[in-house]
Parts: structure tokens; C-alpha cells; sequence
């Protein structure tokens, strides 16, 4: 998938490539269901990465081989996963416990809205007739250290997915340190939006176009 123009911005295996280089080593990581789970493809191979998911595994290792499958080794997303040596595997209970107490480094999510005070509405547009997916979101945006938000940076139809308001239902209020676009990747920080660094042929002048919130440059 390309971005809004031709040769404007990543890709989003690129933009994915964007969250994996500040993926420390060492770090415990969950990721979301989607446009995240490219982030593992990534991660530089020197790094020690492990990851968590919300069902019960911390270890999981990389998309098994096809017809090796193993129906009771999936991830959260019911996606078939395998685990490294030296993988647990726990009580859902246990597993939240981890992610409330604080033990979960970084989780990277897709959105549909992040305020510029860093709120986040990820799980249903409200609509009638939707069907609500919150999951472990709400949990894990209160309990992770960092959050990073991984998303294209306007809708279909060109709407900026970063507001001055979340007109969709929160997940969690003030909980997004960092967003990731197909245009940019921004900063929040004081409750204000800062551009860490802008995609290929986008200007800052050209970001902002395609930003409802006001954005900050250091």
C-alpha cells in the first residue's frame, strides 16, 4: 500500500521499519492485532525482543511454517504464532496482571484517532450496529510504559486521524507517546504534538495540510 500521493512519504512496511528501530533491546513488547504485527519483522536481529500477548504467552516467536501449524499456539488476534526457547505460557488472569502491574515495556497499536493531548480512540467508531473490539486495549494503554501508535496518517477518504478532539469513544486519555505515519513520526509530549522526523518528500508545511491538530517543530 502506497501513501495519499505518489512518491509522498513510507510505505507501510516502512513505516513499521520506523517503530522497530526505537524498539530497545531487552524490551517486553505487545503488539496489536494488524498493521502492528509488521513491527516484528523488523527488529534488528542483534536485539533480544521478547513478546508478550494479552492470551497468555510471553515468548512468541514468528508465524509457524505452513502445514506446522499448532491450533492451541495462537495469539491474540486467533492468529497461529510459535514460541522461543525458554517461552511461558499463563493464566489470562495472570497475563492482564502483567500489563496492569506496569511489566510490559512497549505496545505498539493501530488507531483511529489520536488527540494532540495524546488520547486515544482505537476500538469502535460508535456507529449503530458496529461491533465493539476494545479487547486488552484499554488495559494496556494504562498499564504499558510506552505506547507507540502505528497508523496512516489520514482516512480513506483523506480525514485526519489526528484531531484536536477524539470524536470516537477513548480507549485511554493522555496514554500516546509516540505516533508513527505513513507521512511522519510525531511526538507527544506536554500535551502537545512535536515532528521527530518527516517522511520522504513531505514537508512540514504539507504534514500540517493533512493534520487537524497543530503540530511543533524543535
Amino acid at each position: 500500500m502506497v501513501s495519499e500521493e505518489k512518491n509522498v512519504g513510507w510505505t507501510l512496511n516502512q513505516v513499521a521499519e520506523q517503530v522497530a528501530m526505537d524498539v530497545f533491546d531487552g524490551a517486553y513488547v505487545n503488539l496489536g492485532i494488524g498493521l502492528p504485527e509488521l513491527v516484528a519483522d523488523y527488529v534488528a536481529s542483534d536485539k533480544e525482543v521478547i513478546y508478550h500477548t494479552e492470551n497468555g504467552l510471553l515468548g512468541m516467536g514468528k508465524a509457524p511454517e505452513p502445514g506446522k501449524e499448532d491450533p492451541e499456539l495462537i495469539n491474540a488476534g486467533k492468529k497461529y504464532v510459535t514460541a522461543i526457547k525458554g517461552a511461558c505460557y499463563f493464566h489470562h488472569a495472570d497475563s492482564f496482571a502483567m500489563i496492569r502491574g506496569g511489566h510490559i515495556d512497549i505496545c505498539v497499536m493501530g488507531a483511529l484517532q489520536v488527540s494532540e493531548e495524546g488520547d486515544l480512540a482505537n476500538w469502535t467508531t460508535g456507529e449503530k450496529d458496529t461491533i465493539p473490539a476494545v479487547g486488552g486495549a484499554m488495559d494496556l494503554v494504562a498499564g504499558v510504559k510506552t505506547l507507540f501508535i502505528i497508523m496512516q496518517h489520514t482516512t480513506k477518504d483523506g480525514k485526519p486521524k489526528i484531531v484536536n478532539k477524539c470524536t470516537y469513544p477513548l480507549t485511554g486519555k493522555n496514554c500516546v507517546n509516540r505516533i508513527y505515519t505513513n507521512l511522519a513520526v510525531i511526538d507527544v509530549l506536554d500535551k502537545k504534538l512535536w515532528v521527530r522526523k518527516l517522511a520522504p518528500n513531505v514537508s512540514f508545511e504539507y504534514l500540517q495540510s493533512k493534520t487537524e491538530a497543530k503540530l511543533n517543530i524543535k
